[in-house]
């Protein structure tokens, strides 16, 4: 395929949604397709089921994950006006930790009639907080134990990692965790869709070292916590990794493998074609943000985000949600901080107040001044991830009076949310992480330039929002370009296709910055945030 009619085709799969995106070897966009789960986020019930689930749980359907992408690549390769033929390469980013119980030919567990009734069959979505007791367990005998694993998360994991989930199916449903031959990720089962189960047996299905690393407590040195500690958690459980977790391990970038037959005909794609090992969704935006680079902190900001940070230098920080070598990029070690509710917490109180859309809450916070009239939140709606990852922890609102309207609430969110962020940001720099600059990338940033601002002020720096709309899906093509190879690409490292997709020759995009006043407002602002937080986390 001759290199300038490659074109590239990042896959970026949501918490409501699938998006496809093509793209040549400029990075520039030919075609994109959006396409929702049919079953969106099973919260309420399960399909076919009336019995309420528990409120904090959170569970998907596989199916979905195949079908909207499947219709996706199909509508994007028809607005690009090509053949599907010229895709040369296709990358994937998911939300994690979103992970499943299946079978050894690929079959989930929920998709067979005789496990379908029990909620833990089915794929554990990234928000899923049922096991709350279990990761406390498991921070608890970690450090008992002083596992060397453990300081790389901060001294304590969070309840989205991987085996809290699974320990939660061994207490709740433990015959769903004897059927269970294989557990493992949604962005590996998909990638492993791709080449096909028949192709691929268990034994040599890819598993993402970005996944294993941030939510799995894994590492290139020393692989997953030993067998010891696993037995110490629960005798069923010592046996997990080499038993019930086959594969082999591929670094996001690398190739997983060809397309396999059957999905390049429904999607209407050549078959071999380089797949890219998975990603974690937020992981995808740095690539895909023209970032390279170390000390640059780049804030993935949708449902929930994730601040994503490429660093020279390994340090313990409390809270960070994993620091992996050659995580994000090769070169670096790779910091992962975030925030549980953002984009969630901005719908549940529109939801809330009734209010149909944005735009009109939007405009009336932008005519208050900073500081909401001493309005202060607590943005813990679905907890606390960095520094405290505690998702037991609830939010506020204080400093009320009968003055206060729906836009002080709503900016008074707003502002949390970058309180929240500069909170990260004192967590890292204590450490001696440098943070030098700041990119906001995902779906919020580009909708809502009133949050940019506040951000922007609240950290007292500018801030670069890329032109690029589609972040995280132009980092999976990014991958897509670096498993295809040289030979078909051109391009000999992460740094030359970074800069030819996503950085120099494209629009820089837009450069907010703080206003000198209101930064000096929000220092005052952010000391109440930390008093009322060290308040609230008794």
């Amino acid at each position: 395929m001759a290199i300038s009619r490659s074109v590239a085709l990042g896959l970026d799969f949501g918490t409501e949604s699938v998006r496809a995106l093509l793209v040549d070897l400029r990075g520039r966009e030919l075609g994109s397709a959006s396409v929702s789960y049919e079953h969106g986020q099973l919260t309420a019930t399960l399909p076919g089921s009336r019995q309420r689930l528990p409120h904090d749980f959170a569970f998907q359907h596989p199916q979905d994950w195949i079908d909207a992408s499947i219709k996706a690549v199909r509508k994007a390769v028809k607005q690009t006006g090509i053949a599907g033929q010229a895709v040369a390469c296709i990358g994937v980013d998911f939300t994690s930790c979103t992970m499943l119980p299946a079978m050894r030919d690929g079959t989930p567990l929920c998709l067979l009639d005789r496990h379908a009734g029990n909620m833990f069959a089915w794929p554990k979505l990234w928000k899923h907080h049922g096991a709350k007791s279990q990761t406390a367990r498991i921070n608890a005998l970690a450090a008992q134990r002083q596992e060397p694993w453990f300081d790389r998360y901060g001294r304590i994991i969070g309840l989205e990692f991987l085996f809290p989930k699974m320990l939660e199916t061994l207490e709740e449903a433990p015959g769903i965790y004897e059927a269970a031959e294989v557990w493992l990720e949604g962005g590996d089962w998909y990638v492993w869709q791709l080449l096909g189960p028949g192709v691929c047996p268990a034994e040599r299905l890819p598993r993402s070292t970005c996944q294993a690393g941030y939510k799995g407590m894994w590492s290139a040195a020393d692989g997953f916590p030993s067998r010891d500690f696993f037995g110490a958690l629960h005798p069923k459980m010592a046996d997990v990794v080499a038993s019930k977790m086959p594969g082999r391990m591929v670094a996001p970038g690398q190739l997983a493998g060809g397309l396999g037959t059957e999905m390049a005909k429904k999607m209407g794609l050549k078959p071999g074609i380089a797949v890219s090992a998975a990603v974690i969704d937020a992981h995808a935006g740095v690539p895909g943000a023209g970032v390279w680079e170390a000390d640059t902190l780049v804030m993935v900001m949708g449902t929930s985000s994730c601040h994503m940070l490429n660093s020279k230098v390994e340090r313990v920080i409390p809270g960070v949600a994993g620091v992996v070598r050659d995580g994000i990029l090769p070169g670096y070690f790779g910091y992962e901080t975030g925030q549980a509710a953002v984009g969630d917490a901005f719908a549940w109180f529109r939801q809330m107040v009734g209010a149909k859309d944005f735009s009109q809450l939007d405009r009336q916070a932008a005519l208050l001044a900073p500081g909401s009239d001493g309005v202060l939140c607590m943005d813990w709606m679905a907890g606390c991830r960095t520094p405290l990852m505690d998702g037991n922890l609830r939010g506020a609102f204080t400093g009320l009076t009968l003055g206060s309207t729906t836009a002080h609430l709503y900016r008074a969110l707003l502002e949390a949310s970058a309180m929240g962020v500069r909170w990260i940001v004192d967590v890292l720099r204590d450490g001696d992480v440098p943070v030098r600059k700041f990119v906001a990338t995902g779906g919020l940033p580009h909708h809502n330039p009133l949050l940019v601002q506040i951000y922007a002020d609240v950290l007292g720096t500018k801030i670069l929002v890329p032109a690029a709309r589609q972040g995280p899906a132009l980092g999976a093509a990014i991958l897509g370009v670096l498993a295809a190879g040289k030979d078909v690409t051109g391009f000999a490292n992460a740094k030359a296709a970074i800069q030819a997709m996503a950085g120099a020759g494209k629009a820089k995009g837009v450069e907010v910055k703080p206003d000198r006043a209101a930064v000096k407002v929000y220092d005052e602002v952010y000391g109440r945030y930390r008093a009322l937080a060290q308040a609230m986390a008794v």
